[in-house]
């Protein structure tokens, strides 16, 4: 007789990604698939970057490039980021900043050092799905804070943070994933305000806050409250998310936790990677890059509203994004999960809205990405989607 070693416990209540999932699922070039948070492959600046690579490893630097390195992350990479964070009005030093292996791996190290199992973290329904993941896989309790048009309701979180006493709260202020809402400035300083006086770390989420499309720029939330903000950003959005680069801006009191969080998951993130995205950022006119993905972006989003506009059903409504990659569907009186196949079967995929809450989800939702194609391709893509919403 043998024993079968078991899996760890911890996996038994996390839900897999649904996005993933459709991404293997809709690879068919046939299908126009609005499921995936997709930067366009044809405005990576793979020429820059390869560049930057060359650069990285000639020369005298380069074997030390292939060396291991500290933990903290590249110099020079976190004092270009830090410049860079600070001209879109946060100030930042060096040593306020952690390189980690995207800005995923900065929300498990903040999972690690701050969420104990059975501690509360409260999120905005409907919120970043591997967030929820992350969460979940720490033990956490998610609760869910209410949201509108404008973002997560103040009187929502008060009322969350007397309750539950959270130990964090997770936000995505500008074109939230999944919903593209952003939260206004009132609302920004009221939540700020809120977590200095119950305690509460403030986890700023920022990977799409330089693809701004229309509106005007907002200042970070952290700026209201730096003792209990921990902001994070990416290079995925605005470069390329192969390169897996991003970084946590941590206050003073939070950094060596953090540290040895990261020193026991990887020791640090890739040292080439790093000085590659150096080489890159010192060499190149990122604004100048990020101005072109934007005026791009821009039209797909124009081109996806218009769409909708035609092809959706009386009754039907979506958000409109000021930036970022995302639109948020209702249709009521439709269970989008159970629609899914029905536009499969038309050759246009979204992701259903369900997975992305903590709790009890409105299931006539669904996400569409529109990043990803052309307008015109785009339109198709819609087309299709109010055929199969007609049969």
């Amino acid at each position: 007789m043998s024993i079968r070693p078991q899996l760890s416990a911890r996996l038994a209540g996390v839900r897999s990604s649904p996005v993933r999932e459709l991404l293997a699922l809709v690879s068919n070039e046939d299908v126009i698939s609005f499921a995936g948070g997709l930067p366009a492959p044809e405005l990576f600046d793979a020429e820059g970057l390869r560049a930057a690579y060359d650069r990285a490893l000639s020369g005298p630097a380069a074997r030390r490039n292939l060396q291991y390195a500290a933990t903290e992350g590249d110099v020079r990479l976190r004092e270009l980021v830090a410049q860079r964070l600070t001209r879109r009005g946060l100030p930042t030093d060096v040593d306020d900043l952690l390189i980690t292996t995207g800005s995923q791996q900065a929300l498990t190290l903040l999972t690690t050092a701050l969420i104990d199992p059975g501690a509360v973290v409260a999120v905005e329904e409907p919120s970043y799905l591997a967030a929820l993941q992350s969460f979940s896989l720490a033990g956490a309790e998610l609760v869910g804070i209410r949201s509108d048009d404008e973002g997560a309701v103040p009187a929502s979180v008060e009322e969350v943070f007397a309750t539950h006493r959270p130990t964090a709260l997770y936000l995505v202020p500008n074109f939230a994933n999944p919903t593209g809402r952003t939260l206004n400035a009132e609302r920004r300083r009221q939540i700020a305000e809120l977590c200095v006086r119950h305690g509460v770390w403030l986890i700023e989420d920022d990977p799409y806050g330089e693809l701004r499309y229309s509106g005007e720029h907002l200042a970070p939330m952290s700026l209201a409250a730096p003792e209990n903000s921990i902001h994070l950003g990416s290079f995925s959005k605005i470069g390329a998310p192969g390169l897996r680069l991003g970084w946590a801006r941590l206050p003073r009191e939070l950094r060596p936790a953090v540290v040895v969080a990261k020193q026991a998951a990887d020791l640090q993130t890739s040292t080439v990677d790093q000085a590659a995205a150096a080489e890159y950022l010192a060499h190149t006119d990122l604004d100048a890059h990020v101005a072109r993905v934007v005026t791009a972006y821009r039209e797909r989003r124009d081109a996806m509203l218009e769409a909708l506009e035609s092809e959706l059903p009386v009754g039907s409504t979506w958000s409109r994004p000021e930036g970022g990659m995302f639109t948020w569907v209702e249709l009521p009186g439709l269970i989008t999960a159970e629609f899914f196949g029905r536009a499969l079967d038309r050759g246009v995929a979204f992701v259903p809205g369900d997975s992305f809450y903590a709790g009890k989800p409105n299931s006539s939702t669904m996400r569409l990405s529109f990043t990803t194609y052309s307008p015109d391709r785009i339109a198709e893509g819609v087309s299709r989607l109010g055929a199969a919403l007609r049969l």
